[in-house]
């Protein structure tokens, strides 16, 4: 008995040392022929079903934010639209744009900077803001990348230039995405509530705009201590492309709209949160610009068209928030934990099989491997609905796809092969008698 336990331990540990040294070629490029397939089956993760086909309920409106288009419209009208809002006395504006020139600022490379009226009209719109959220960036220094040309460290910020912001309250407009450079395709699904600089907290533009509304949920929300959070999308502004799912959440402003107070219902603006940003020169602009795919997206894998704007996902980061509507996720020891027990399990199952009818052994197997992975396939995305818990246990599902294979190995190959060194090595010869 004790040796069928520990050849089930042997077996377990094997399974994942194949699949450590799988990795380690991958880590080598030997498999880029594949590399395509592999980075469609990225695109795509299980839970994304969650939103895209169980949620079939129509979002219902969030009628504490608004959203304002900014459109194409130079610092000047901005200003104007802010100063229009201001009149309507909302609780917050939050504007989703740095204005700073990132290279030169002369006359040619930087023409805004020397726009003095327009600025003029942004800066005094700004200060006379009762509260006004601007969007700052995490950034790295030329020093940081010249010591570390690979690296995730942030330890610089991008502010709007001073004489704009004044003292306007700000939060970091980064979006966590995969993408290794700006033309790459970026997919939103969780975001970094909050990120250390020169020793000091910065917040995220949406949980910036979250506290100052609602200083107890957003609290509450920072004590989960998570360094990512997943976005639990609700919904999309009016998609007139319909490239994404449950449009309509948000009611949305364009730039001429809200400089016509006769266009609109003032009264949806009083104390509520305005969040302004860019969405296409004008609404029905197909622009890609600023523009991310989502879980919300039609198409889950091999994605044609970005479904939401960047100022959008700061919206439902913001409800997520004042709704304390998040998303759970396993830790990862907790992941690896379920991985190591759920391929013990199964080499027990296996060595039983092998053991008692072994003729059937492959096709036991196989039957109970099948079993479990689609199972699990179809077990993640209503757990996400559910529960709104992301059941990541891709590592389990890779390891229990080659426990089966890697078992047969181990008991047809090295436990027999080491059975047979080990009776050549280590049993004597016996003693030659001389017959003559």
């Amino acid at each position: 008995m004790k040796k069928y336990w520990l050849d089930c331990v042997f077996a377990t540990v094997f399974v994942f040392a194949v699949l450590w040294g799988i990795s380690g070629l991958a880590d080598l490029k030997i498999f880029d022929a594949l590399n395509p397939i592999a980075e469609a089956v990225e695109d795509t993760k299980l839970t994304d079903f969650a939103f895209t086909t169980l949620r079939v309920e129509p979002p219902l409106v969030d009628t504490d934010i608004v959203i304002v288009n900014i459109g194409n419209l130079p610092r000047g009208m901005i200003g104007r639209q802010i100063e229009v809002l201001n009149s309507l006395q909302p609780k917050i504006i939050a504007l989703d744009m740095i204005f700073y020139c990132p290279f030169s600022r002369d006359s040619i490379e930087c023409p805004n900077a020397y726009d003095t009226l327009g600025n003029k009209i942004l800066a005094d719109a700004i200060a006379n803001t009762n509260i006004m959220v601007l969007g700052h960036k995490l950034a790295q220094s030329k020093t940081l990348l010249k010591e570390k040309p690979v690296t995730d460290e942030i330890d610089s910020l991008i502010h709007s230039d001073e004489n704009i912001r004044g003292h306007a309250y700000e939060g970091f407009v980064n979006l966590a995405t995969d993408a290794d450079h700006q033309e790459d395709l970026k997919i939103c699904r969780e975001f970094v509530p909050a990120y250390e600089v020169y020793g000091k907290q910065e917040l995220a533009f949406p949980v910036k705009i979250a506290s100052l509304y609602d200083s107890v949920k957003t609290k509450r929300f920072l004590e989960r201590n998570n360094e990512e959070e997943v976005i639990n999308y609700r919904g999309n502004i009016l998609d007139w492309h319909t490239a994404s799912e449950y449009p309509g959440r948000y009611i949305v402003l364009d730039y001429d709209q809200v400089l016509d107070t006769t266009s609109f219902v003032t009264s949806m603006i009083k104390d509520k949160i305005v969040i302004m940003g860019f969405l296409g020169k004008d609404l029905r602009d197909p622009s890609w610009e600023d523009k991310l795919f989502t879980p919300l997206n039609k198409k889950p894998g091999g994605r044609a068209r970005p479904d939401m704007f960047g100022v959008v996902i700061h919206a439902n980061i913001v409800s997520m928030i004042l709704s304390e509507d998040y998303i759970d996720v396993l830790e990862e020891w907790q992941g690896i934990t379920i991985a190591i027990v759920l391929v013990f399990l199964n080499v027990i199952l296996f060595a039983i099989i092998y053991d008692r009818i072994p003729l059937w052994f492959d096709t036991a197997s196989i039957a109970l491997q099948l079993t479990e992975l689609i199972s699990f396939v179809l077990l993640m995305p209503y757990v996400m609905y559910w529960f709104n818990f992301e059941l990541e246990i891709s590592l389990a599902m890779v390891a229990l796809a080659l426990a089966g294979p890697c078992f047969e190995i181990y008991i047809s190959i090295i436990k027999a092969g080491a059975a047979y060194l080990g009776k050549k090595w280590f049993t004597k010869k016996p003693v030659e008698v001389l017959t003559e």
